[in-house]
């Protein structure tokens, strides 16, 4: 691949559209994606007629809308180009198939939203995220509605989010003389992934069931020394990072950084910014990339939260800014933060967002893969809370408590030899254990999972960040003195919000009662946080801010839930199955041969005493028996457990399925390191994390 010619050139781009659409038709198709104007209908036949012939040009012979609907996943049907013409066919793509498209909504998540035994539902063309042409099949980005009018995709309500947001922060900006055609939320998803073999994937029924693995005694070197992240990158890593770079820029998709992480086998992808509806379409779309790339190599890629036990699990930090269409970002604090008012405005806007609906936002990062993660050393606790760091917690410390103001100004770096460089330092240092930290000109918000879409987490950023700014402009745009109005509602909402400032170690031993004397809420699993989804005010300002109707609202309350609950539910039957079916098959055979050895040893000395192989008889098949009983009450468990009730069935997932698995999965754990590995049915910790990396 030659950069930066061949960068994007699987994309029906602005470059592309320049190049294959009549002048008046670009106009209004550019008018629609920068400025948001509404899109002008009659220019659809012309735009689908050229996306036609350049996919055509590519390859492709079908066309899909592609959607995200509420699984968490895409999806996508295709249909050919072809129409026939006589006895012959004609390649067409109309300015209908272009822009709309039916789909069986009933096959499809709901929660309820809409009756199952009504089908129709439609996909839409969302022309702001551009058309791309793979393996033969021209994709169009489209956002998936019912007939009766519900959203039933990932997509419709970030777009509807961004409009809020768009519309808030134009008149809090007016305020200021600042006038923009547009203002729109940028963000950079990190991608953090694990590399196995093939060979040993496919052996694990757990990883191919679950993503994640269910069993498995720690290996004896996992990441203590420290020397896996940012290490020298394998061979085969480096070549399946190099064929992924070259993959994902051909799609327009801006891979910037790749890495070793933390963890043995664990790495990192990580993007430039871009406007939040096309990170996220390129975000779903990079997840799918890597496991094909992967398979290329014959390679597993892994992007369950946490695919192992006992080592780092992987997250895909969200970072998240907003800026005017002419490039103004209303998060760089500027040389003078403490003169800048706007962006202390902007600030206290965030600050007051989060605190107030820092349910909503924990619950929107909720999985039952990401609640395995969340809290532990690898990951920011469970509870919101905002890191400043030194420059703005000084500034905002002087607001509240009234105290003059310090400025923090950038050291230089120099570490006392005349040959290295003097650098430029940061203002202030990062906080890693934070949930939603500053960086600088953006916030990063570190919970959301490897595997989630981010959308949902944007979704509640966006709403709640343009429902502080339209109150704020309701406040303002009735003042007569604009600076002395802003300065009383940033010291006010401060003062206000003041609790959700956090600057120190989130790890520490003391933040948990802390936070509580706070009054923060820290929900440590899905089930738990979910249903403040379902308080009136968290509903609320998602129908005020247009982003979802009530019942909208409800209905993904109640599919991510159901989802939770099904995936315990999956996890606990491929548990018993692997017990049942392979483990203690094993172990038993392992057993047995341990006696005929005894029996043949004792058959020659009788005062053979055989310590070590009876020692080790007892301690397995006193597991053994262990096993058999917790894995007859766990089955007695799932049998009992109403599916249909989603409240009550995910609160038994979480505090009964989940504490029943763990038992049964400490004495697996414990029998594996007492089994002889010819006997072990499954590759071990060491083949999975190992037998890439070296």
């Amino acid at each position: 691949m030659a950069l930066p010619q061949d960068f994007g050139i699987n994309v029906f781009n602005d470059r592309v559209q320049k190049e294959t659409l009549p002048s008046e038709v670009y106009k209004a198709l550019r008018a629609t994606i920068e400025a948001g104007k509404q899109l002008d209908v009659s220019i659809a036949g012309t735009v689908a007629s050229a996306m036609k012939k350049w996919a055509v040009s590519k390859g492709a012979t079908h066309y899909t809308h592609w959607f995200q609907p509420l699984t968490g996943l895409t999806a996508e049907k295709h249909d050919s180009f072809i129409e026939p013409e006589g006895d012959n066919v004609i390649m067409r793509l109309t300015g209908k198939s272009l822009t709309v498209g039916e789909a069986d909504a009933s096959s499809f998540p709901s929660g309820g939203s809409r009756v199952t035994y009504m089908a129709r539902g439609y996909t839409a063309w969302d022309p702001t995220s551009p058309a791309f042409v793979k393996e033969g099949t021209l994709y169009i980005p489209t956002v998936f509605v019912s007939y009766t009018g519900e959203t039933l995709d990932k997509k419709s309500p970030l777009l509807r989010s961004m409009t809020a947001i768009d519309k808030q922060a134009k008149r809090v900006l007016a305020l200021f003389g600042i006038n923009c055609k547009k203002v729109a939320t940028t963000v950079g998803p990190e991608q953090e992934y694990f590399l196995v073999n093939e060979e040993e994937y496919m052996q694990r029924k757990d990883l191919r069931l679950t993503g994640r693995t269910l069993f498995g005694a720690p290996v004896s070197r996992g990441q203590e020394l420290e020397d896996h992240y940012f290490g020298v990158l394998q061979k085969r890593v480096a070549d399946f990072m190099r064929d992924l770079d070259e993959e994902l820029w051909s799609y327009g998709i801006y891979s910037k950084t790749k890495h070793n992480e933390v963890a043995p086998a664990q790495h990192e992808m990580a993007p430039i910014f871009n406007t939040a509806n096309i990170s996220v379409d390129t975000n779903m779309l990079t997840m799918e990339i890597m496991k094909k790339v992967a398979q290329r190599h014959h390679l597993a890629c892994l992007l369950h939260e946490k695919p192992f036990e006992g080592i780092n699990g992987s997250g895909k930090h969200n970072n998240w800014s907003m800026s005017t269409d002419d490039g103004f970002n209303l998060l760089n604090p500027g040389p003078s933060p403490e003169t800048n008012t706007l962006f202390k405005l902007v600030l206290t806007a965030v600050i007051r967002a989060v605190d107030d609906y820092q349910g909503i936002l924990r619950a929107s990062v909720a999985s039952a893969g990401n609640d395995h993660r969340l809290g532990a050393n690898e990951a920011p606790p469970a509870i919101i809370s905002i890191y400043l760091g030194d420059q703005l917690g000084a500034l905002v410390d002087s607001i509240v408590k009234g105290v003059d103001y310090v400025p923090v100004e950038a050291q230089k770096g120099y570490i006392g030899v005349p040959e290295s460089p003097i650098f430029p330092k940061d203002a202030t240092d990062r906080n890693r254990t934070s949930p939603f930290a500053f960086t600088g000109n953006k916030f990063e918000f570190r919970m959301p999972g490897s595997q989630a879409n981010v959308a949902d987490a944007n979704i509640v950023l966006n709403t709640i960040v343009a429902d502080a700014f339209c109150a704020f402009a309701d406040e303002l745009e009735g003042a007569k003195d604009i600076q002395k109005a802003a300065d009383k509602i940033i010291e006010r909402e401060l003062k206000a919000h003041y609790r959700i400032i956090f600057n120190l170690d989130g790890y520490g031993p003391d933040w948990e009662q802390e936070a509580a004397r706070r009054g923060l809420l820290n929900y440590k699993n899905t089930a738990d946080a979910v249903p403040v989804c379902f308080e009136e005010d968290n509903i609320a300002v998602f129908v005020r801010q247009g982003v979802y109707t009530r019942d909208e609202a409800v209905a993904r309350a109640n599919i991510q839930l159901e989802n939770y609950a099904k995936t315990i539910n999956i996890e606990a039957l491929t548990m018993l199955e692997m017990v049942r079916r392979d483990i203690l098959p094993a172990v038993s055979d392992y057993v047995a041969n341990l006696c005929t050895n005894v029996a043949a040893k004792q058959a020659v000395n009788e005062e053979l005493p055989c310590t070590g192989e009876k020692q080790t008889i007892t301690a397995l098949a006193a597991l053994n028996d262990e096993v058999c009983a917790l894995a007859g009450k766990l089955e007695n468990l799932l049998a009992g457990t109403n599916m249909s009730d989603v409240a009550a069935c995910s609160q038994a997932m979480a505090h009964k399925v989940i504490p029943l698995m763990r038992d049964i999965r400490t004495r697996v754990d414990k029998m594996e390191k007492l089994t002889s590995a010819e006997y072990w049915p499954y590759p071990t910790y060491f083949d999975l994390l190992y037998s890439v990396n070296g």
